[in-house]
């Protein structure tokens, strides 16, 4: 039975495959099972940081599977202990909790966000505020968080306490706050949402309201991290600091690790008992994350941060876009033309590229050459102009 036919029958039809089956990649490359080459602009959504095997991260990971791939939370790990300090000295962040996965951690952090306002004020301070057109996760309270009237069909009933107002309308926002609110959790780029860039002044009124009500703020770094935007995390561009951040994807360069940080001020808010994960810091993925972290120096920061200028630069001259949007290596392109045909057709020419509402979307990898990022965009232009 032929690969695609198989996974059509014993798999869960819960995505919309392309017709495109991968077998093995390497660098800013993928290659199908019939050995055609592809420029991987999606990155496994964000995830495979420096692209597909690595050297140095395939060292890292396999030295670690070969002395101990998983123990539980019970004992100590050097590899999920040295991956904290890291995270902790490079955000300024106090603590963190590892899981599998984005929604994962931001299931986290809305309940650390609800105990930390229990322990200080007791029952009935439990709401949310998120924005309109953001994406927190699939689990039914994620998907409650979620900003997106679609995703809050056919799984309920949903985990109440969220309310939902327009990104970068203060006076919405202003109104939504009350006596049972207790955090303001947002992306800072709304990624899913059509790669939506929350504007300075807008996250200046959100930090100093929050402080002004004792919200907490809770950003979601889940596609932003990891140097997706030029920064290590998103918000370093907006100077402040949160009190509880969430981050995954892009964290192990490809393996399965969501972080959920706290602040000093949030720092004890889970004690034994309150929050668990057996598969979360597992040591394999974290010695992949290690590797991540400690490679994302400042010189290749700024290489996303050039890179990502020259792919706005080079598509927003087109006629056939109307706009582009984002930071760094985190680009939404609204086109004039159909999305879809326009994706297939840059597949048929190699580049693979994903979507995010009605644009399309562009996560290579952050140390993808120039001279593959170039030749990718000039298909992309052939296809856009044509």
């Amino acid at each position: 039975m032929k690969i695609q036919e198989m996974d059509q029958q014993y798999i869960a039809g819960t995505y919309r495959r392309v017709p495109l089956t991968l077998t093995e990649g390497h660098g800013s490359y993928v290659t199908a099972e019939d050995g055609k080459q592809y420029i991987d602009l999606g990155s496994g959504i964000a995830v495979n940081t420096f692209g597909s095997s690595d050297p140095g991260w395939l060292e890292a990971v396999t030295a670690q599977l070969q002395k101990l791939q998983h123990t539980s939370n019970y004992y100590y790990t050097e590899p999920m202990a040295k991956l904290a300090a890291l995270l902790c000295e490079k955000t300024g962040m106090s603590k963190v909790f590892f899981s599998n996965s984005g929604a994962e951690a931001n299931e986290c952090a809305i309940k650390a966000a609800r105990k930390y306002s229990f322990d200080k004020y007791g029952e009935g301070r439990k709401t949310i505020i998120t924005l309109r057109d953001s994406f927190h996760g699939r689990t039914v309270t994620t998907l409650a968080a979620t900003g997106q009237d679609h995703f809050h069909t056919m799984f309920g009933p949903f985990t109440e306490g969220f309310k939902y107002v327009p990104a970068g309308d203060k006076a919405a926002l202003a109104e939504a706050v009350d006596d049972t609110c207790c955090a303001i959790m947002m992306e800072l780029i709304q990624g899913e949402g059509g790669v939506n860039v929350l504007t300075q002044d807008y996250v200046d009124y959100v930090v100093a309201l929050a402080k002004e009500k004792d919200l907490l703020i809770v950003i979601d770094e889940v596609q932003t991290g990891n140097g997706r935007t030029g920064q290590l995390y998103a918000f370093m561009h907006y100077g402040f600091q949160p009190d509880i951040m969430s981050t995954a994807k892009g964290l192990s360069g490809g393996l399965p690790l969501g972080a959920t940080l706290f602040s000093e001020k949030t720092q004890n808010v889970l004690v034994p008992g309150t929050h668990g994960s057996t598969f979360g810091g597992n040591p394999v993925c974290a010695a992949g994350a290690v590797y991540v972290l400690e490679h994302l120096d400042e010189q290749l920061l700024s290489e996303v941060a050039e890179k990502g200028q020259y792919i706005c630069n080079e598509l927003s001259a087109l006629d056939g876009v109307e706009e582009v949007t984002g930071m760094g290596l985190m680009i939404g392109i609204k086109l004039k033309k159909n999305l879809a045909e326009t994706m297939a057709a840059c597949r048929d020419k190699g580049v693979l590229v994903l979507t995010a509402h009605d644009k399309m979307r562009l996560l290579p990898p952050l140390n993808i050459p120039f001279d593959v990022l170039k030749e990718a965009v000039e298909i992309i232009k052939e296809v856009i102009n044509a």
